[in-house]
């Protein structure tokens, strides 16, 4: 009996290693989800220049929303693609669609009486500036409004919200367009961030990251319209860490363990 127990096998410290061993593969480590790791720990007054936004230069196949306002309604509904000066009228993203202008491939867009007008490689404000030139040729102390209509954003990867979204306002960081989708996953990679952007030779691949403070100065900082940002999944990730029942792996083993110390004995 003594002789037995000598030669009997502790299963406990093969089972604590395996648990230690499966949480520590399951965890994802502090420095792997942090923003602007780089920033010294007593430094808390950095300043990064950050480039001004680049305006958008208006491209084939982009929709401009146009609208002309002035006192005289019955004269200036003329310009107008809709009539109807009511505000229900535009509140639904199919509605300024149809009241939008496309711009064709050779860059014009036909606009009432005016006709023609050729605005592809303006910015949104240059294209207001010439549009208001033009209608004041016709009426006086009228106001032109001019949008981007088709400004949409995909994001997608280890983001909690993935998906493509529609864009109201000017100069929208990547930080501001994470947020859109609701952050970053735990399992995010913030070092290999792909960005997908269209340009005049055609579409570009850029890799960011996002846990260097460069990023605030960098010329992908804001995003412009029709960007694909791609978050790719840390290792632990790919590994199918995330998705393994850990519970019931480790609940059957121990009771696994449980049994062959109890029948050594």
């Amino acid at each position: 009996m003594n002789m037995k127990k000598s030669h009997s096998f502790s299963f406990a410290p093969v089972f604590i290693f395996i648990v230690s061993l499966a949480l520590l593969a399951s965890c994802v480590s502090q420095k792997q989800v942090k923003y602007f790791q780089r920033l010294q720990k007593d430094d808390t007054t950095s300043t990064f220049a950050t480039k001004p936004g680049v305006d958008y230069k208006i491209q084939p196949k982009d929709n401009i929303y146009i609208k002309i306002y002035s006192l005289d309604e019955k004269t200036y509904s003329f310009f107008n693609k809709s009539g109807s000066t009511a505000y229900n009228d535009y509140v639904n993203d199919p509605a300024i669609y149809l009241n939008s202008y496309s711009v064709s491939t050779e860059g014009n867009i036909e606009f009432p009486i005016i006709g023609k007008v050729y605005i592809k490689d303006l910015t949104i404000d240059q294209a207001k500036d010439l549009l208001q030139k033009l209608i004041d040729e016709y009426l006086k102390e009228t106001m032109v409004v001019v949008k981007l209509v088709n400004y949409n954003l995909v994001i997608l990867g280890e983001v909690r919200r993935p998906g493509q979204f529609k864009v109201y306002q000017d100069n929208l960081n990547i930080f501001e367009a994470l947020a859109l989708a609701g952050d970053l996953t735990d399992f995010a990679n913030r070092g290999q961030v792909t960005l997908v952007r269209k340009t005049k030779e055609g579409s570009r691949i850029y890799r960011i990251d996002l846990k260097s403070p460069t990023i605030l100065n960098s010329e992908y900082f804001y995003m412009k319209p029709n960007d694909i940002l791609y978050i790719e999944p840390l290792g632990v990730k790919r590994w199918g860490f995330e998705g393994f029942p850990w519970a019931i792996a480790l609940s059957a083993l121990s009771t696994a363990l449980l049994l062959i110390n109890y029948f050594k004995l």
